[in-house]
């Protein structure tokens, strides 16, 4: 047993901004900025180890985000959006040995493009109604297993959520205790797939103190940040997301 963490400057410089825009994405409109933390850390280590080294800062960032928007969550959506997303997890842990994870990311990626073109050569209508329960239900099925293997459940997730037009705190508040719960049951499948292991838990405990600046960050933006503001930097962030993971999966 070796309780030594990673050594390599490199891997810190990649790290350190990867947790950082990972602790903003707890705001909410980094939940597409957010996604970018795994392939910005997979520079410099693999893929399934920047997602075991995020966990233990992912519980840390949901507790925070939770104390800070615990009085704008809309429970209605969360109870809806759970266990969907918990499906996903489950898949996620099944075929997590079968499914290139650079894969996984470049269809996420493609979709989130997709969804952006869509959103932009076909604007709604201001009364358009809000997506069918049923694409909520696959999308957030898509979101819990592309969390799983990638910690990139933001953008599949975005899709659903943006089009109900929630405002950006109540928006915020509800994907922060829905990833907690997401997040939360990694733990088990991860221990049991052989992703933690002392060494990442002894380099999560080093970038410990980089997760509640980005909270922060976040958090004074999302209470401050006008509504069109805000859901333009929801579609930058999804956008610079795609782009990333489409790239990462080609190159893989």
């Amino acid at each position: 047993m070796i309780f030594a963490p990673i050594t390599d400057p490199g891997f810190y410089a990649v790290a350190v901004p990867a947790v950082l825009l990972m602790g903003i994405s707890k705001s909410g409109f980094g939940s597409g900025f957010g996604a970018l933390a795994v392939p910005m850390m997979a520079l410099a280590v693999t893929v399934p180890q920047a997602a075991a080294i995020l966990m233990p800062l992912l519980l840390v960032m949901d507790v925070l985000g939770m104390a800070a928007f615990r009085r704008d969550v809309d429970w209605r959506l969360l109870r809806f959006l759970v266990p969907f997303a918990l499906l996903g997890t489950l898949l996620g842990t099944v075929l997590f040995k079968w499914v290139d994870a650079r894969i996984v990311a470049a269809l996420v990626g493609g979709l989130t493009l997709l969804f952006l073109a869509q959103r932009l050569l076909f604007p709604p209508r201001p009364d358009a109604p809000a997506p069918p329960r049923w694409v909520g239900a696959l999308l957030t099925v898509t979101s819990g297993f592309t969390s799983f293997v990638a910690h990139a459940g933001g953008p599949p997730l975005n899709a659903y959520v943006i089009p109900l037009k929630l405002r950006p705190v109540v928006f915020t508040a509800t994907m922060a205790f829905l990833f907690f719960v997401v997040n939360l049951s990694k733990w088990v499948p991860y221990a049991w797939l052989g992703l933690l292991d002392w060494r990442n838990f002894a380099t999560s405990l080093v970038l410990l103190p980089v997760a509640p600046v980005g909270v922060w960050l976040g958090v004074r933006l999302a209470r401050r940040i006008e509504p069109r503001l805000f859901y333009r930097l929801v579609y930058l962030g999804m956008f610079l997301t795609g782009i990333k993971l489409v790239w990462d999966g080609w190159m893989g």
